[in-house]
């Protein structure tokens, strides 16, 4: 049985790995054909960067070129993943390909001032260093298929993949070759249609105050600043919120800056685009000039966007005849406008309303025939009308024939499905079901070295015979860091004993929930009986801990519990639920359902005394109770409560079998790896 469930993680990880890599090659090619002119910048910069030439072959640069060609080559590649074609080829081509990307992009994280390396585009724009960490997790996927590569499911035969991959390539070549000739079908650049130029330019700023008030220092913002008397204003702060999406945005005309004047027009204004004059399509200038006199008739401002070379101006001017003013901008401003040589935007009040490439600037130049007002004509609508029209068919000339190559060669593909649907099914009903937790609390017990020799042991034995439930171990502060990176975290949890109630601050000798987070600690134990007898840790005091840790993403631990002389005065439910009422009743159900209660009665902790089974039964039962009438039943079925208070290998099979015991936080038997391992094993 266990080896038949490791054959099939093992093939879950490997189809996992294969889709994975999958969809990252064929979106990753995908929008590089869909913006070709893009990629062959960011090729540009790559030649720059080792510098070396960018080959030019008559009027064909080797930039676009390479672009076509690696969109194509990782399209095709992930076409191949996703279909399971020549599986063996295609793992060592991906391991190749993965090596060389992550190489290439660790140069650039340490080393180049490329601010990006360009993989997906201007569709999702990551930085160096998490580029070079997605690659690193990418590496280790297209190593593990080359484990058993032939153990990648196929979704079409052998006999007929060839049309696939044959149909893949006509698809991704045409897509590029028909963006190179117009614009982006799909345009993921910041000067889309739509796009309000005057706000992606602008960034956002807030202003925070801090104040003091008996030695304890807070932040406000201008909404929520304290009103209480004793609060002390220290100091303010502005700060950029969030950079504007647009940046180095100026247009300019004799040295001084109109980019104001131009985005604020509320009427139309016209932007012929072009970063190269030398370069540009003269063959459209017709067009334009027809189009300009239009915008002159009409009272519409129409600029000529180039960079600041006068003497290319001039041989324009003489080429085409043009009698429109010019504006200088940057270079890179210019190529990121338009994916053309000249290109055409319209815009109004600093919004975009329609963007066209030379090849198609016949559509903004039949406005001149009307002989009416901008405003009169669709002229403005057909960019944005004709955009879901275009992605549907680029979806559908791929999908659509895909599809039925697919249907047809494999029927039983419902079949599929439908198991995939029942798998789903029973898995989700899983994850409602109570996690079964068995967490060790070590107490001021254990050196590092001992509790480093611990943990191993711990880690080994489990790893060697997986448990049927969590396993989280709470260790002192100074152990945590040292121990996190020990852990087989699918197997053991980590966690800390405590925290502190502030945030940060001049409290010396405390630890803060981040500073326990940033060890690698998941949990956190607050409200444990020993705190609360030997630290006075108040209701409140207990609030603002939970708080912080749910904040800084920490699991809590909640203990409750009673003394004997409460259990004997039979008074033990109205002190656990004040306990539960004084600290969680003011979280949400989203907070709440990151708290486990462990229930405690002190009187059994470290005594030798323990409750019996049906005593644990009948309290759980009673805090699930309480949980219901403040936060709902499905929270108190969902929440795991754990039982605390001499715990034992001997014991934990009777009191695990209790319908609403969902574990046990362990004191001392947490202590040797054996007797832990021994009431882990009780849920087997």
């Amino acid at each position: 049985m266990k080896l038949k469930l490791k054959h099939i993680a093992f093939l879950g990880w490997l189809n996992l790995c294969r889709f994975v890599l999958a969809v990252v090659f064929i979106f990753s090619g995908f929008v590089k054909a869909c913006d070709p002119v893009g990629m062959s910048y960011k090729v540009e910069a790559y030649f720059s960067q080792f510098n070396l030439p960018v080959p030019v072959f008559g009027d064909i640069h080797l930039s676009v070129v390479i672009a076509v060609v690696l969109a194509a080559f990782e399209f095709l590649l992930g076409i191949y993943l996703l279909a399971g074609i020549h599986r063996r080829f295609t793992a060592w081509c991906t391991l190749v390909v993965m090596t060389f990307m992550t190489a290439l992009t660790a140069y650039l994280y340490f080393f180049s001032t490329i601010p990006d390396c360009g993989c997906f585009g201007d569709a999702i724009v990551l930085s160096n260093r998490d580029t070079f960490l997605k690659n690193v997790v990418l590496l280790l996927f297209a190593a593990s298929l080359l484990w058993a590569p032939r153990r990648m499911t196929r979704i079409i035969t052998e006999r007929n993949q060839w049309i696939i991959a044959l149909y893949s390539v006509f698809y991704i070549f045409v897509l590029s070759v028909y963006t190179l000739y117009y614009i982006p079908i799909l345009d993921f650049t910041p000067y889309k249609v739509g796009t309000d130029l005057k706000a992606a330019t602008q960034a956002d700023y807030e202003t925070v105050f801090e104040y003091e008030k008996e030695g304890e220092q807070r932040t406000f913002g201008i909404d929520n600043l304290p009103t209480t008397p004793g609060w002390r204003f220290v100091r303010a702060d502005t700060r950029v919120v969030k950079q504007p999406e647009i940046a180095n945005f100026v247009l300019y005309k004799d040295a001084r800056d109109v980019t104001d004047s131009v985005l604020c027009d509320t009427s139309y204004v016209c932007l012929l685009v072009s970063p190269d004059l030398d370069k540009a399509d003269a063959g459209c200038s017709d067009y334009l000039n027809d189009l300009y006199d239009y915008c002159v008739d009409y009272g519409y401002a129409f600029y000529a966007l180039a960079p600041p070379d006068s003497a290319a101006q001039s041989r324009w001017i003489d080429l085409t005849g043009a009698s429109y003013p010019f504006l200088g901008a940057d270079v890179e401003t210019l190529e990121a406008m338009v994916r053309s040589n000249p290109g055409l935007l319209l815009v109004k009040n600093g919004t975009i309303v329609g963007k066209w490439g030379h090849n198609d600037f016949a559509a903004p130049a039949s406005v001149c025939e009307a002989d009416r007002p901008l405003h009169t004509l669709p002229i403005n609508e057909v960019a944005p009308g004709r955009l879901p029209v275009r992605v549907l068919a680029v979806i559908l000339w791929f999908a659509v024939p895909l599809f039925l190559v697919i249907l047809a060669d494999r029927i039983w593909v419902s079949c599929k499905f439908y198991k995939r649907y029942i798998f789903k099914r029973k898995l989700n009903s899983v994850h409602k079901m109570r996690k079964k937790i068995v967490a060790g609390n070590w107490k001021m017990n254990k050196n590092l070295q001992e509790g480093i020799e611990l943990a191993k042991e711990l880690n080994t034995m489990l790893a060697a015979d997986r448990p049927n439930c969590d396993v989280v171990i709470c260790t002192p502060f100074i152990h945590l860091a040292s121990v996190a990176p020990l852990l087989n975290a699918d197997v053991i949890g980590l966690g800390a004993e405590n925290c502190a109630d502030k945030a940060s601050g001049a409290y010396t000798g405390e630890v803060s929930a981040e500073m326990v987070k940033s060890t690698g600690a998941q949990y956190v134990i607050l409200g444990h009986s020993e705190r609360r007898s030997y630290y006075h840790e108040t209701p409140e005091i207990l609030k603002e801990k939970i708080n912080l840790s749910l904040a800084n993403g920490l699991k809590v631990i909640f203990c409750i519990g009673e003394v004997l002389e409460e259990r004997e005065a039979g008074k033990q439910n109205e002190v656990v639920k004040a306990q539960l009422e004084g600290s969680l009743f003011d979280l949400t159900a989203e907070q709440f359902s990151q708290v486990i209660l462990a229930y405690e009665p002190v009187w059994a902790i470290g005594t030798g005394k323990t409750a019996t089974a049906e005593q644990a039964e009948e309290m759980h039962a009673y805090i699930r109770s309480v949980i219901a009438g403040k936060f709902g039943a499905e929270a108190a079925e969902n929440v795991s409560i754990l039982y605390g208070g001499s715990c034992k290998p001997g014991n934990a099979k009777e009191l695990f079998a209790k319908p609403d015991v969902d574990g046990g936080l362990i004191g001392g038997a947490a202590l040797k790896a054996a007797d832990f391992k021994g009431i882990i094993d009780a849920w087997k």
